[in-house]
């Protein structure tokens, strides 16, 4: 037997010693609802607990179990029960229930469609279609135990490389593989190691970019939190690949759980022999540090991270060099996300075959996406490259809030673009997106319903990249500060019809001449939309509306004739623009009103609206 085989049996005896292992999430949004106080109450309670199954039960804290809409979650597998909303009231009858086998009936997930409760995992639509490969073990394992992994099959792919592999094997099974770069460029991640390796040098290095920063993603953030080993393990087989002895890990400060876990997780890695020096007896070295950012979006783009990484202001750098030939202190660099590292031990586990059988003919596996807004199943998800956006949004994600009519979904992030109900049935994946004006970005994924307001997303993305830039170049800096301008106007009621072109020629300017990633892509969101709802802006423009009622300068409160005059909207109002006397219908004066919509909660005869 091998090394790591030998752990692996050991691992897997100590996980048989546990009994019945009870997974509570205890990733990011779980810990926010309580979770670290329900794994205490469980372990407290739950002492010599005889299950139906085992003489022993072992509360087990993992990572993020991804349907963050039912948190916090735990996790059965020995009896097949999947518990949602669990609050710390309720570890009493678990417990009972783990002693008879029989669910706790309310806290067991109800299908919002049928209106079935489902006590098995696999069963729940929001799983169904999913197919984990990066995300295979989180969820499954305590994130802060190396046996843990092991016993999953962690680093028995790095174990296989060092053995059986030479670096050239190890960057032709990644490129035969199809695996593309999943922090949003989509670059071939096989020819870029090609590329790391073959650049002279004594000294390089391997980057992770963990500076996840687009607006509602989570994807990495939950993989470094939920299975840190895998991450590690992918990073030392890039290494390998590419002959770097030396890696950082750029996550934000923002993450702190992360931060925790992949610490804790390097220290059990390297007293294991797994990381540091001679790993496996096998002559490679490898060491890994982590660097804290401070939270600036730029440092994304991969030369400005690098910049970050060597003390200096994030700030982008022109391209050529490109990182590959002089990156980090000027030396050779391999930089990749952490979903692309996450990936790389399955597919030298299972070959490059078995990857690429998942996806589409130019977008192979599988991709994460952190699935959020109006829709019933919010969370983190990995579907094979080409799942369409109406399973995602309709099938994974139970449709929308209140069944309302879906509008549109914003992808990418402030990177992205807008997706409308025509591309429903567009299969997602890189070449798909990018025709439509959109891109995978990496991987945030908002759905709209009919009650969002397309220029107030256009103007709140524009809002974040302007903030954002760093102003190194004159198109992002004074470009993006011109977009957010015009779109201010738009939904201050201000517009012009001239503004529209002027917004369109702006867009393209930045889009064309910006230095990097960040300005290149800040106008899509604006160009898609103005492409798909032009009707929308036209409505802010020439008729001073607003068709969802959102944009509040274009909003008018009016009490209407079922005004009964109870005087509770003239009483709650905090500016006192309501009037009327008792039992007669009250006005509203539009020049003092505020459009707080204090006074459409307080009336019983729903007399107010807004038009």
């Amino acid at each position: 037997m091998t090394v790591i085989q030998d752990k692996q049996a050991e691992a897997k005896k100590n996980i048989e010693a546990q009994g019945t292992r009870v997974l509570v999430c205890a990733g990011t949004g779980c810990v926010a609802c309580g979770a670290l106080e329900i794994i205490d109450e469980l372990k407290a309670k739950g002492v010599n607990v005889s299950t139906i199954q085992s003489q022993k039960m072992t509360v087990v804290t993992t990572g993020c179990h991804g349907f963050c809409e039912q948190g916090v979650m735990i996790l059965i597998p020995d009896l097949g029960i999947n518990y949602v909303k669990v609050q710390k009231e309720d570890v009493d009858d678990i417990i009972e229930s783990l002693r008879t086998g029989k669910p706790v009936e309310r806290l067991l997930y109800v299908d919002p469609k049928t209106n079935e409760k489902i006590e098995k995992r696999e069963e729940i639509n929001f799983y169904k279609k999913q197919k984990r490969t990066s995300l295979i073990n989180v969820g499954q394992i305590n994130a802060e135990e190396l046996n843990d992994a092991i016993a999953f099959r962690g680093y028995e792919a790095l174990e296989k490389v060092l053995n059986k592999m030479t670096p050239d094997e190890v960057v032709k099974e990644v490129t035969d593989s199809g695996l593309r770069g999943r922090g949003g460029g989509g670059f071939p991640t096989g020819k870029k190691w090609m590329f790391t390796r073959a650049a002279q040098g004594d000294k390089k290095y391997v980057i992770c970019n963990a500076d996840e920063g687009d607006p509602g993603a989570f994807m990495d953030g939950s993989l470094m939190e939920g299975d840190p080993h895998r991450l590690l393990e992918g990073m030392a087989i890039a290494a390998y690949a590419v002959g770097s002895d030396e890696a950082y890990i750029y996550v934000r400060a923002e993450y702190p759980l992360s931060i925790r876990r992949l610490k804790i997780a390097i220290k059990q890695a390297e007293e294991a022999g797994l990381l540091g020096k001679n790993i496996l007896g096998k002559g490679f070295n490898f060491e890994i540090h982590i660097k804290e950012g401070a939270g600036a979006f730029v440092c994304g783009e991969e030369t400005a991270l690098i910049a970050s990484i060597e003390g200096e202001r994030g700030m982008p750098r022109p391209k050529p060099p490109f990182p590959a030939n002089k990156g980090l202190f000027g030396k050779p660099t391999l930089i990749n996300n952490v979903e692309t590292y996450a990936n790389v031990p399955g597919i030298l586990l299972n070959g490059s075959g078995w990857f690429a059988s998942f996806g589409t003919g130019t977008s192979k596996g599988t991709k994460t996406f952190a699935l959020t807004g109006d829709i019933n199943n919010t969370g983190l998800i990995e579907v094979p490259m080409g799942t369409t956006l109406r399973e995602i949004v309709f099938d994974i994600g139970g449709g929308l809030r209140g069944g309302k009519k879906f509008k549109a979904a914003q992808i990418g992030g402030p990177s992205g673009g807008c997706l409308t109900e025509e591309h429903l049935d567009l299969p997602l994946d890189y070449e798909n997106l990018c025709n439509a004006g959109a891109m995978v970005g990496s991987g945030g994924l908002v759905i709209m319903s009919e009650d969002t307001c397309i220029v107030e997303i256009a103007r709140f993305f524009a809002s974040f990249t302007q903030r954002e830039s760093c102003g190194k170049c004159v198109p992002c800096r004074e470009g993006t500060k011109q977009i957010l301008n015009i779109l201010e106007r738009f939904v201050a009621g201000k517009g012009e019809m001239k503004d529209l072109d002027t917004l369109e020629e702006l867009a393209i300017a930045v889009k064309d001449g910006s230095l990097c990633g960040l300005g290149k892509t800040a106008p899509n969101p604006v160009l898609s939309t103005l492409k798909y709802f032009r009707d929308e802006y036209i409505a802010h423009i020439r008729d001073k509306r607003c068709p969802a009622g959102v944009c509040t300068a274009m909003k008018k409160i009016v009490i209407t004739d079922k005004c009964i005059g109870c005087t509770k909207c003239a009483r709650t109002c905090p500016v006192n623009a309501i009037s009327g006397n008792v039992k007669e219908q009250h006005t509203i004066d539009q020049t003092k009103c505020i459009k707080c919509e204090a006074c459409i909660g307080v009336c019983p005869v729903k007399a107010i609206v807004k038009e």
